[in-house]
C-alpha cells in the first residue's frame, strides 16, 4: 500500500468484494491497514443478478463482512442482459456502480482483488491477443481515472496465501461457479497454468517499471505535439508520432476504454493522415491551423440518454446542470442540426455534428460548448471526461513539480 500512496492523513478507502476468496482477503487487510492509518473504509458488494444465487451470496457476503467489523454497501445491477460480450458487459457495469458509490461517499481508493494468478492469467490472454509493449506489462497496480484511484495492492501475492489467511481468521467466501466456465479463455487458462512463479512476478514488476516511463514520454509527447479541446477533439502537429501517444489520444477521443488495433495506429503514427479508426476520424485541420484534427466518429457515437445531472452520453461527456432539465429532454449529438449553427461557431462541421446537446420534442435547445441555448432551455454544461486519461493510467504526480512512477515490486 505505502508504493501506492501517497494517502491523506485520515484515507478513505472502498473494496470491491465479490465475496470470493481473493476481495475477502482484501477486504480484511484493508481493514487491518485502515486501522493502523486512523482511515476508514466500505466494501462494496455487487449483486449482478446473472445467477439465481446471487442475491443470497451478496447477502451472505455483506453479513460476513459486517461480522468481521467492516461496514458494506449492496449494490444491485438491474439492467445486465445475457447475449453477446456478456462477461464484458457486467464488468464494464461493476466498474461504474462501484465507481458511482464511491463518489457517493466521498472516496477516493477503489481496491480490487486481483492478484498474482491472475496478472499470470492477464498476460496469457494479451500474448494470445497480441497485444503490444504496454499490455504486455500486465494490470497496473494504480489507475488514475477520472474519479477515483483504482489500486491492486495483492499483484504480488499467491492466491493460496490469500486463502491461508481466510482460514486462520475463520473466515468463509462464496465459490463463483463461472470462474470455472471452460468456454471462458480464463478458466481455461487457470486450469492449465503452473502458479505464477517468483521470476514472473520480477519480470512483471520490471515491464511494469517499463510502462510506466513509457508513458511519461508519451505524455511529453502528447504535451510537445498535441492540444486536447474541450469540445473532445485533439490538434495535432504534422510529423511521425510515438504509437503509445497516437493511441492514447485516439482511446480519449473516442471515450474507449480500451486502445485501438495496435497495428493500424502504427500504420498511422508512422505517417499520420486521414483516417478513420477506432471510433474516430483524422482529417485535415483546415482553417484551425497546421496539422490534423481527430475528431470523434459520428456514426460510432452513442445514442440518447436522459438529461439528469451525472448522466454521460457517448462515454466522453458528463452533464454538470445548475438547473434541472424538464422531463422528457434527453442528451444527444448535434447531427443533422449542425448545419443551422455554422454562424455560431468557426468550429468544423465534423466537430459540431458530435457535439453533446439538449434536445426537448425533436429540437435542439441547448449546445453548451458553442454558447447555444434556447430561452427555456435550463443552464447546464458538458464537461469532457473520456473513462481514461489521456495521459497513461501509472502517471502519478505527487506535487505541481514532481512525478513518481509507482509499480508493486519495484525496490
Amino acid at each position: 500500500m505505502d508504493r501506492l500512496g501517497p494517502f491523506e492523513a485520515r484515507p478513505a478507502l472502498a473494496v470491491a468484494v465479490s465475496g470470493g476468496a481473493d476481495s475477502m482477503a482484501l477486504a480484511l487487510l484493508t481493514r487491518d491497514w485502515v486501522a493502523q492509518h486512523r482511515g476508514t473504509m466500505i466494501g462494496l458488494v455487487v449483486d449482478h443478478g446473472l445467477r439465481p444465487e446471487s442475491a443470497t451470496e451478496a447477502a451472505l457476503t455483506i453479513a460476513r463482512l459486517t461480522a468481521a467489523g467492516i461496514p458494506a454497501r449492496l449494490l444491485r445491477l438491474s439492467n445486465l442482459a445475457r447475449g453477446p460480450a456478456l462477461a464484458e458487459r457486467a464488468r464494464m457495469a461493476r466498474y461504474e456502480i462501484l465507481t458511482q458509490a464511491c463518489r457517493d461517499t466521498g472516496v477516493l481508493h477503489l481496491l480490487l482483488g486481483h492478484h498474482a494468478a491472475d496478472q499470470a492469467e492477464t498476460l496469457a490472454m494479451r500474448v494470445l491477443r497480441e497485444s503490444g509493449q504496454l499490455g504486455l506489462a500486465g494490470m497496473a497496480a494504480l489507475r488514475e481515472t477520472t474519479w477515483v484511484r483504482l489500486l491492486r495492492p495483492l499483484l504480488t501475492i499467491q492466491p493460496s496465501a490469500l486463502r491461508a489467511l481466510l482460514n486462520e481468521s475463520g473466515i468463509g467466501w462464496v465459490e463463483d461457479p463461472s470462474n470455472q466456465d471452460q468456454r471462458t479463455l480464463r478458466a481455461r487458462l487457470r486450469r492449465r497454468m503452473a502458479p505464477a512463479s517468483p521470476d514472473l512476478i520480477r519480470a512483471l514488476a520490471w515491464a511494469g517499471r517499463r510502462r510506466a516511463l513509457d508513458e511519461a514520454a508519451i505524455a511529453v509527447a502528447l504535451a510537445e505535439r498535441a492540444t486536447l479541446r474541450p469540445e473532445g477533439f485533439a490538434r495535432l502537429t504534422r510529423g511521425r508520432i510515438p504509437v503509445g501517444a497516437l493511441s492514447a489520444l485516439l482511446r480519449a477521443v473516442a471515450g474507449a476504454h480500451y486502445p485501438a488495433a495496435p497495428r493500424q495506429v502504427a500504420d498511422l503514427a508512422a505517417e499520420p493522415r486521414a483516417a478513420t479508426l477506432g471510433g474516430t476520424r483524422i482529417l485535415q485541420a483546415g482553417r484551425l491551423g497546421h496539422g490534423f484534427l481527430v475528431v470523434r466518429e459520428e456514426a460510432a457515437m452513442g445514442g440518447p440518454v436522459p438529461a439528469v445531472p451525472g448522466a454521460v452520453w457517448d462515454s466522453r461527456f458528463r452533464l454538470v446542470a445548475q438547473q434541472m432539465p424538464r422531463p422528457g429532454t434527453v442528451i444527444a449529438g448535434l447531427g443533422d442540426a449542425a448545419a443551422g449553427l455554422r454562424s455560431v461557431s468557426d468550429l468544423p462541421a465534423a466537430v459540431l455534428r458530435t457535439l453533446p446537446a439538449l434536445w426537448r420534442d425533436g429540437t435542439a435547445v441547448a449546445v453548451p460548448h458553442i454558447g447555444y441555448m434556447t430561452d427555456d432551455a435550463p443552464k447546464v454544461r458538458f464537461l469532457f471526461a473520456p473513462p481514461v486519461p489521456v495521459c497513461g493510467p501509472d502517471f502519478v504526480p505527487t506535487t505541481s513539480n514532481d512525478c513518481n512512477f509507482r509499480q508493486l515490486g519495484e525496490p
